[in-house]
């Protein structure tokens, strides 16, 4: 359901197998941000005011197209994977003529508030007058990831026509990027913090989002910019700027939101609430935890950043130094009975990562779909379908080459 002001939706309880109930994610409402201190008030406000606008003016948009076409209703966008071009900057393939066609698609599913939905089918064609710019929710519903950073959507179409852009100059890549920015500086929260969707839509999609990575690919997208990489050299001094100081705003939110277990900061959950930034859940098997995959994929990002301010570098040492204590050893990944499995394995080389942990003690836990959190991964998967990875080594490499080069990085630069 779109997220009207003044409408009020219920927390969802998720059950817990080994502890008390978890409240879901709440949305952004007028009666929450009438809680606030007098002070923040007015930015909510006019932050949900301006969500409404931009909503209603995408709903406009698509009908005033469907009249001019003539048809009876809007046809729905055609289905398709997630959007992501391998490619590095300055690769030949961004003069090609296929990368030009691509191009041409991307542009043509830009919503009228200047963000992308996810999963789309680009390989379907450009975007006919009177279709949804969305695949995700059918034709005379509420819109549904209309505009979102999930699954890399909003930022990985930017940075496609910003590699376009530097290689053919196309003015056309240019103008849907600069609206595309212009979209993702209008979706910051007051905070610092980016939602899933915007315009707003409520549940857990109003949630500050590093599940992932949501957040990690805005703030690396604005890095770039504000550090002037040749493929944003078409941005002005002014939006460098702006790009700036939403980087620098989304990295204290970042800092604000770095859980404390006994007066030590440890790592991030998936989803922060979007005006408390406490931890919360978001779908059934997705509760307010610690995530060992998002947190270290964020700082992998933060160790890219060059001088970080001693804030910054505190932030970094604390999550490496939580996520060297979580490792899980002795464990072997196998099959049984066709099933994914882990077992105990005293041989094993391998060093793995929980995809969940609990938030006051670190201990790994392994939410189910069901709705209850399990205490094992066994006794998870003995009552549910395996959605997730519940179980990664990616995090090692961050943990120790990562950690390497961001040392090197910081002696070269103070001059070692």
């Amino acid at each position: 359901m779109r997220l009207q002001v003044g409408l009020k939706l219920a927390a969802v309880v998720v059950s817990i197998g080994i502890g008390a109930p978890v409240a879901l994610a709440e949305p952004v409402t007028a009666e929450r941000v009438a809680t606030l201190p007098a002070a923040e008030q007015a930015a909510w406000q006019a932050y949900l005011a301006k969500s409404t606008a931009t909503a209603a003016a995408d709903a406009a948009a698509l009908d005033a197209e469907v009249a001019a076409s003539g048809m009876t209703g809007a046809m729905k966008a055609p289905d398709g994977g997630d959007f992501k071009v391998e490619a590095k900057p300055g690769d030949p393939y961004y003069a090609s003529a296929e990368a030009g066609t691509l191009a041409d698609v991307v542009i043509s599913y830009q919503a009228p508030s200047g963000g992308w939905s996810k999963h789309t089918g680009y390989s379907k064609g450009s975007r006919q007058p009177g279709t949804q710019w969305s695949s995700q929710y059918e034709p005379g519903h509420s819109p549904h990831y209309l505009g979102t950073f999930d699954n890399r959507s909003t930022t990985e179409q930017l940075q496609y026509l910003a590699k376009v852009w530097q290689a053919t100059q196309r003015e056309d890549c240019k103008a849907a990027f600069v609206k595309g920015l212009r979209y993702v500086l209008a979706a910051q929260y007051p905070n610092g913090g980016w939602p899933q969707v915007y315009p707003l839509e409520g549940d857990y999609h109003d949630c500050v989002t590093l599940n992932d990575d949501a957040m990690a690919h805005i703030l690396d997208l604005l890095y770039g910019i504000e550090k002037g990489e040749p493929r944003f050299a078409f941005l002005g001094e002014e939006e460098r700027q702006q790009a700036g100081a939403a980087l620098q705003s989304g990295l204290q939110c970042i800092a604000t939101m770095q859980v404390e277990q006994g007066g030590k900061k440890t790592g991030w959950c998936a989803q922060h609430d979007a005006i408390t930034l406490k931890p919360t859940g978001a779908r059934a098997m997705e509760p307010a935890t610690l995530s060992g995959l998002e947190s270290a994929r964020l700082v992998k990002f933060l160790m890219t950043m060059s001088q970080p301010s001693p804030e910054l570098k505190q932030v970094i040492e604390d999550g490496l130094a939580w996520l060297d204590a979580i490792k899980i050893t002795g464990l072997m990944k196998t099959k049984i009975d066709g099933k994914t499995a882990y077992v105990a394995d005293p041989a094993s080389t391998e060093i793995y990562w929980a995809r969940f942990y609990d938030l006051a003690t670190s201990k790994p836990v392994f939410p189910g779909r069901d709705g209850v959190l399990y205490p094992t991964f066994e006794a998870m998967a003995a009552k549910n379908k395996l959605g997730y990875d519940f179980y990664t080594t990616l995090p090692g490499s961050i943990v120790t080459n990562g950690q390497k080069k961001w040392l090197k990085m910081l002696a070269k630069e103070a001059g070692g």
